[in-house]
């Protein structure tokens, strides 16, 4: 019986295939920017709304529950996709694993200090403090 596998002779030998998590990635990022649409779109309508005006009206606004946690899916949104996309240039990209790895574990760090810095943001003027 023939083989029907696609892989390389060279890739059986070596043992190089699926790292099995392409498509968990594939995924997640179908599904964050599905989520994005409609959230962004709220995004801009808040920030716009937000425009000209006081600190007291700002915290009003982002005090309104519907408000803030739109605001902040749309922060958690924006930083996953940003760290999964970000991880798929790297990963494409750089071929040096020790620049690689640097470059993930920093991608991860940033997106999750960024997302702290903006939820931390929110809340704080979503209960006005």
């Amino acid at each position: 019986m023939k083989s029907t596998s696609i892989r390389t002779p060279i890739g059986k030998v070596r043992g190089l295939g699926s790292a099995k998590s392409g498509t968990e990635h594939w995924w997640e990022m179908r599904l964050t920017s599905i989520a994005l649409l409609p959230l962004t779109l709220a995004a801009i309508v808040i920030v716009i709304s937000l425009i000209g005006r006081n600190h007291a009206a700002v915290v009003q606004i982002l005090g309104s529950p519907l408000v803030a946690i739109t605001m902040l899916l749309w922060v958690y949104a924006v930083t996953l996709h940003m760290r999964l996309g970000l991880q798929s240039v790297i990963e494409d990209y750089v071929y040096g694993k020790a620049m690689k790895t640097g470059l993930l574990i920093g991608n991860t760090f940033l997106t999750i200090v960024l997302w702290l810095a903006c939820t931390y943001a929110i809340l704080k003027l979503s209960f006005g403090v």
